[in-house]
């Protein structure tokens, strides 16, 4: 037996014995867990599933285990990804600890930040967002204008971010700051860490047409920033900050978790959705339109599943791409809109559900997931950010 054929079978022993039964269901975005101070566990499996994962470093499964990852190799983690998958395991905790702040001190941070960061992103301790886009920055990043002054000691950090998601839940927000205001919009910008256990930091969430509220503005009011949590060089954080985009980016379109399915997927499967709505004749979907495209859909997404494995496994390092993310991310993001809009075909007016009264539980969650997905495209730069990048970077067109 190879050393791989070994890790296969002592991880499905490992989960079999290990993942609770009640998180081997179907998980919805209520359900998710971020972690942090402020995280309310509903379920008590879920903290336990939490926990014995972390205790072997799998809920940062490629991380060095120095900083309590687990290291493994890009094709350990794409076996322990299968495994999860054959029993319906759910991943014990999500978040921009693991998608984004977490990969960018990998690459840029000092040994003390990755000490005293990364090893509470691991164990769940801490739950971190994203301080980017202003009122007056948003596709135009560069263009920021929150202002940290040096204060001898520290930093002093005064301004605004919007749509900073999970910000109502957070402890700590990784922000893009001007240092230099007389420099070029780019140049001037610094990359730090802030917590936000202080009174100079408030947020105040933002509702959407779907109901919640994952986005929030943050505003800072003589906040303090440590200097050793300046990530990068002063007035170099734009190259950190479009690094971060890139895993984000990443994790959006599924690269980071070796090729596993969308997000979407606890929704049901087209095919079955079908024939439990449309109906089916020599089992197959009764309409001839619908069906074509379920099997596009369907097919397309098996296409790029395969695509992403295969990136994953070119890369020496397994980690993340740079500008050929932006492929991913886009094709990722239009592919699960899509899908979405033929699931509200097939299920016609039980597609328009909104409480559990009148609808069962898949039909209920349509609605807000449909309306919440429209937030993919614009996540991590919009599809026409995208579209820009890839024209750019990787097909190297003139502007």
């Amino acid at each position: 037996m190879s050393d791989l054929e070994s890790f296969r079978s002592a991880t499905r022993d490992w989960l079999e014995a290990n993942c609770p039964a009640s998180m081997r269901l179907p998980e919805r975005e209520e359900d998710m867990i971020g972690g942090g101070t402020r995280q309310v566990y509903r379920n008590p499996d879920a903290k336990v599933w939490l926990d014995k994962m972390a205790g072997r470093g799998w809920t940062a499964p490629a991380w060095p285990t120095e900083y309590g990852g687990g290291g493994l190799s890009s094709a350990e983690h794409g076996i322990l990804q299968d495994e999860m998958m054959n029993i319906g395991a759910r991943t014990p905790i999500s978040g921009m600890g693991f998608s984004m702040i977490g990969p960018t001190l990998l690459d840029y941070g000092t040994e003390e930040q990755k000490q005293t960061h990364l090893p509470k992103i691991v164990s769940g301790e801490i739950r971190w967002c994203q301080g980017y886009s202003e009122p007056g920055a948003g596709s135009d990043l560069a263009s920021l204008q929150t202002r940290c002054e040096d204060r001898g000691d520290f930093f002093q950090v005064n301004g605004q971010k919007i749509w900073t998601s999970g910000a109502q839940y957070a402890d700590w927000i990784f922000t893009l700051v001007r240092t230099d205001p007389k420099a070029s919009k780019h140049d001037g910008i610094s990359f730090v860490l802030i917590d936000m256990a202080q009174e100079a930091v408030s947020v105040k969430p933002i509702k959407l047409i779907s109901g919640n509220s994952p986005f929030c503005e943050t505003f800072f009011d003589n906040a303090r920033c440590e200097k050793f949590n300046l990530v990068g060089q002063l007035n170099r954080g734009w190259t950190v900050g479009k690094r971060l985009l890139q895993h984000e980016r990443s994790s959006i379109s599924g690269l980071s978790g070796g090729g596993r399915r969308g997000r979407y997927d606890a929704l049901g499967q087209l095919p079955e959705i079908a024939k439990q709505y449309i109906g089916e004749v020599n089992g197959r979907i009764d309409s001839p339109a619908l069906r074509e495209d379920v099997l596009i859909n369907q097919m397309n997404q098996r296409a790029f599943s395969l695509t992403q494995r295969r990136s994953m496994e070119e890369s020496q390092s397994g980690g993340t791409p740079t500008f050929a993310t932006s492929l991913f991310k886009y094709f990722g993001s239009e592919l699960g809109k899509k899908r979405l809009e033929i699931q509200l075909e097939l299920m016609g007016t039980q597609s328009l559900g909104w409480d559990r009264q009148s609808f069962d539980d898949l039909e209920s969650a349509l609605t807000r997931t449909w309306l919440r997905s429209k937030a993919g495209t614009i996540a991590g730069g919009s599809s026409e950010i995208q579209l820009n990048i890839i024209a750019k970077r990787v097909l190297g067109l003139p502007d």
